[in-house]
């Protein structure tokens, strides 16, 4: 489940950069005090300039030569272009340890150096100061473990610091993330409900609570969520998209077309909303419209492999085997190891009686992913059809095991017993089939009308 993140954007801190690359390029006169050198380097920092970071950093450390705040950046410079050892020799040599990003970089470094039991120490040395901002440090030292993927330590950290200050919405955010990455859904809604208990306009924890609601399938609270989310800004793309998605899982393609079209409008993705589209109107049986939609991704994207597949579905559904053919056959070019088209590839043969090359395709299919029960009971059956019994019943046999709820799958293996002169285990089948269905006797006694004296059920 991807988070959806807000970056604020620091307008004091551009206009700082703007004078800056004024002043570089000869165009403005101008003197930077610490704080603004700091801001600077931040900025470049954030964006992936490295270059641009370092040679305003030797500009500061020209200005202000002994300040400890500039070759802290130094460090963080090092840890951003991957040079950790650099970064904590620096880190090291500063004489105020006790400075809290200092102690902040020092942690994340070591962390990255897999100096693990040094980072915690110095960890629960700044966790366990008694201070009124305990919330706020258990935050800062959380995102460090959560930017390493560490979400145990960071869910601990983040815990006391909620049993702290039960407020701090920051925090519960990424209290919330933290129960997410732990698979604790439950806890995970429980946290974005405070937030919302605390401010009911927050948009971003609305899309989190459909988020976790999509992912457990409870997709009506998801939907309420997302058009809670929607009512707070209506040009929020993201819970846009996923309303549509929910409305399609709730089988309202209808309502779910009109949300994918408004998503068009808002964003530059359209050829991937047409395939979200078309593949609306497939559920609704309307080929043409559907096939219109798969076109128009197809033309933005002519390797498209779902549009040329959906086309393939759409056709093979009106009966118009060869022209699906051709769509498969250009989605198998563009990945040959995709067993769903096999499958369509196979049906397109059965639907043009040329059984040989469906059972070949179908085999290609299951050798590309042998969990197909419907893939497996189609081989089955055509080598039922084609009293190839010994086949038939292993192939049904491996359906079953996968898929003990595939229609008549007992009676066909009753059958394919029966016909291989195996009459305890055609017995056996028969009745369970006869269990599940009454109707199962007579359509043994029509697949199998020699066996009407052998009372098999009486046996």
């Amino acid at each position: 489940m991807n988070r959806k993140l807000l970056f604020p954007v620091d307008d004091e801190s551009s206009d700082i950069v703007k004078r800056y690359e004024q002043f570089l390029s000869g165009t403005a006169p101008g003197y930077f005090d610490v704080e603004e050198l700091e801001s600077i380097v931040e900025y470049y920092l954030r964006k992936g300039r490295t270059k641009d970071c370092t040679k305003a950093l030797e500009l500061g450390l020209k200005l202000h030569p002994n300040n400890t705040a500039l070759k802290t950046k130094r460090a963080k410079i090092y840890m951003a272009t991957g040079d950790d050892l650099k970064a904590i020799r620096i880190l090291d040599k500063l004489a105020e340890t006790t400075d809290y990003e200092v102690v902040l970089l020092k942690i994340e470094v070591l962390i990255k150096l897999e100096r693990t039991k040094e980072a915690r120490i110095l960890a629960d040395k700044l966790i366990n100061d008694e201070s009124d901002d305990l919330d706020n440090v258990c935050l800062d030292v959380a995102f460090i473990y959560l930017g390493q993927g560490d979400y145990i330590t960071a869910l601990r950290l983040l815990e006391k610091g909620d049993r702290h200050n039960d407020q701090n919405v920051d925090l519960l955010y990424e209290l919330a993330f933290c129960y997410e990455q732990n698979d604790d859904f439950a806890k995970a809604i429980v946290v974005n409900n405070r937030i919302l208990e605390i401010d009911p306009f927050a948009n971003e924890a609305w899309f989190n609570l459909g988020q976790l609601y999509f992912a457990l399938q409870e997709f009506p609270k998801a939907l309420e969520a997302y058009e809670f989310a929607l009512a707070i800004d209506e040009n929020d793309s993201l819970s846009c998209i996923q309303k549509g998605h929910v409305l399609f899982q709730l089988d309202q393609f209808e309502k779910a077309i009109e949300v994918y079209l408004d998503y068009k409008k808002m964003t530059s993705f359209g050829w991937q909303t047409d395939i979200f589209i078309a593949e609306c109107f497939e559920k609704l049986e309307r080929y043409d419209e559907s096939i219109s939609y798969y076109r128009l991704s197809l033309d933005a994207h002519t390797d498209n492999y779902d549009a040329l597949t959906g086309i393939g579905i759409c056709l093979l559904e009106q009966e118009k085997y060869i022209e699906s053919m051709t769509y498969i056959r250009q989605a198998l070019a563009i990945n040959e190891n995709a067993a769903d088209s096999w499958v369509y590839l196979a049906e397109a043969y059965v639907g043009l009686d040329d059984i040989d090359n469906a059972l070949t395709s179908y085999i290609k299919a299951i050798s590309i992913d042998p969990d197909q029960a419907d893939t497996l009971m189609a081989i089955a059956n055509i080598c039922l059809e084609r009293n190839d019994f010994e086949m038939s019943v292993k192939y049904y046999l491996a359906a079953l095991e996968l898929d003990d709820s595939l229609e008549f799958i007992k009676l066909f293996i009753a059958v394919s017993y029966y016909k291989t002169g195996d009459l305890e285990k055609a017995i056996v089948f028969l009745r369970k089939a006869v269990d599940e269905n009454e109707t199962a006797a007579t359509l043994f006694l029509e697949l199998c009308p020699e066996a009407i004296n052998l009372n098999l059920l009486d046996i």
